[in-house]
């Protein structure tokens, strides 16, 4: 929960400080930049998704953590806690799935998110995309169901 919830104040506060910005991608190495202090050690973004929250084994941090565009998942209303981080990262994972903008889903056919191609090893370590997919939908999913992926939206989500 620390660590989700550092990301996302981190990608808050990069966008703040090269505000007026179109994307986060309009930033010069935005996932590089050493700006944050975490007691003796300096952290970027890209250190904290790979080398921590990945670390962890559990594929639902990609709809917790946050990059300030359109297609990724969307910033929670609360803080996410040790005592209700199950609960919330279930929450952000069938949220992403059934937001029509990020994802279309239909027993036979499903048109997601470039998260699931980008991090594909983290969604098939228990089994194949589909049966990840079937614990987090309302729709059962064919194992034959066509995919492709949405193309990826970077635009700031202000």
């Amino acid at each position: 929960a620390y660590w989700i919830n550092a990301y996302n104040a981190l990608t808050v506060d990069l966008i703040i400080r090269n505000y007026p910005v179109k994307s986060i991608k309009d930033i010069k190495n935005p996932w590089k930049q050493r700006l944050w202090n975490f007691g003796k050690n300096n952290y970027n973004l890209d250190e904290i998704e790979h080398q921590i929250l990945r670390n962890m084994d559990e594929p639902r941090i990609h709809f917790a953590i946050v990059c300030a565009s359109h297609s990724c998942p969307k910033l929670q209303n609360e803080a996410f806690t040790a005592e209700k981080l199950d609960m919330q990262l279930t929450k952000a994972t069938k949220e992403f799935l059934a937001d029509k903008n990020r994802n279309e889903i239909s027993e036979n056919s499903i048109m997601i998110s470039k998260i699931f191609d980008w991090f594909s090893k983290d969604f098939t370590k228990n089994g194949s995309l589909i049966d990840f997919l079937n614990l987090y939908t309302e729709v059962n999913i064919s194992p034959n169901a066509k995919k492709r992926y949405k193309d990826y939206n970077w635009a700031l989500n202000d």
